[in-house]
């Protein structure tokens, strides 16, 4: 049976962040462990190519990978009021995962300790916990081959079976056009990052989502917050309506799409599911859950666990973030569902009231609770208070898979 210190279960965001800082070593410290990244063939299993954005102030570790990157965000309300937020020296960043992979395949091939790092195709059905303590992961190959992988700490960033109990679940569900327009359309120095001149529909929210790589080209994406996705044509007439007549950019070709389904729900997520198997990613809890941003998070989980390791502990995951965002976050996305918030007045307002670097900062999770409170103030105070008041005594309970 093939052994190797760490098996890591998917090659997304979350697999290639960990992989890419297990080989590193500091002088005086242990070798860098062998590591395993198993993912599955070619097929329906296989994660289909997304587009990552974060924030972050400086020179990134991924930056070779990044498409583009702005200073600059902005958020329109119904009526097209628009709040224009200068958020130098934090730039916001966009990866598309074809270019994530490619960076850190090549970092990997390098000589040195990176080889220690290889990659298994195959599609994984168990991770069982040994007598002796150690895990084996199980799975097939394309052949259909049987493959086992047996490691001392297993990092798995699958799903898990059942998404766990919770008092609210919202999905950000969303497609998104790569567009090139006939005529200059975009302001390349600008994303809009939430535009509310959408049709809202009856229970949740929807905005557009502007990502210009030039005056002429962008990622154009069509969102909501709400109970169940689209269908594929539904989706496409909602940014037909805002491509031509809420953005008017005229004649364009798409040149590809994404679609996707974010679950935004205050279950608990363990991070670690038995002895030596933990769960890392959106699976170990590392999506935001009022906004579903999750690769910085995935950055700051990777850096914890790759430390850990490094000093000989056990590697269990930290939270992404503390107890009290996530509290908020519940109290939040609540006060959406019961229809108490209105979604794009908070989000405006949100954006209209708070200074631009709290307000990241209080994103990330990363803020002091007197900032919290700042922030809070600055919400519609009764409803989010009558939330909270009645979070404790709802039930959790049990949503199918979106």
């Amino acid at each position: 049976m093939p052994a190797a210190d760490i098996v890591i279960v998917g090659a997304g965001a979350a697999g290639l962040s960990l992989a890419h800082r297990l080989p590193e070593t500091a002088a005086g410290c242990r070798p860098a462990p062998s590591v395993a990244l198993v993912d599955p063939p070619d097929g329906p299993l296989r994660a289909p190519r997304r587009t990552w954005c974060f924030w972050e102030a400086g020179t990134g570790r991924f930056d070779p990978a990044v498409t583009a990157s702005w200073e600059w965000l902005r958020v329109r309300d119904r009526n097209g009021a628009a709040v224009r937020r200068h958020i130098a020296p934090v730039r916001y960043k966009m990866i598309r995962s074809d270019d994530f992979e490619a960076l850190v395949d090549r970092d990997l091939r390098d000589p040195g300790e990176a080889s220690r790092v290889r990659r298994v195709e195959a599609a994984v059905d168990t991770v069982a916990v040994l007598p002796d303590g150690t895990a084996e992961v199980r799975g097939t190959d394309a052949a259909g081959v049987p493959v086992r992988l047996r490691a001392r700490w297993v990092f798995d960033s699958r799903p898990p079976p059942r998404p766990p109990a919770a008092r609210t679940r919202l999905l950000q569900h969303f497609r998104g056009w790569f567009v090139r327009t006939r005529r200059p359309a975009f302001d390349p120095e600008v994303v809009d990052l939430m535009d509310f001149r959408t049709p809202q529909p009856a229970h949740g929210l929807s905005f557009g989502y502007v990502l210009p790589t030039g005056r002429r080209t962008a990622l154009v994406e069509y969102t909501e917050f709400g109970p169940a996705p689209l269908t594929a044509d539904a989706y496409d007439a909602a940014l037909e309506h805002y491509t031509r007549h809420v953005l008017g950019i005229g004649d364009a070709q798409v040149l590809s799409t994404e679609q996707g389904v974010i679950p935004m729900t205050d279950a608990v997520l363990p991070r670690r599911t038995a002895g030596p198997v933990f769960r890392i990613g959106a699976a170990g809890g590392a999506t935001r859950a009022a906004t579903g941003y999750t690769f910085a998070a995935v950055q700051r989980q990777s850096d914890a666990v790759a430390r850990a390791v490094r000093a000989g502990r056990t590697p269990v995951p930290p939270p992404p973030y503390p107890a009290r965002a996530r509290l908020m976050d519940a109290v939040l996305l609540r006060a959406l569902d019961t229809g108490r918030v209105d979604g794009p007045g908070f989000f405006f307002r949100l954006f209209e009231r708070v200074p631009a670097p709290l307000l990241l900062r209080f994103l990330d999770g990363d803020t002091r609770l007197y900032e919290d409170l700042v922030v809070g103030v600055r919400t519609p105070v009764l409803p989010m208070l009558r939330t909270a008041a009645e979070l404790p005594r709802l039930p959790r309970r049990s949503f199918p898979a979106p």
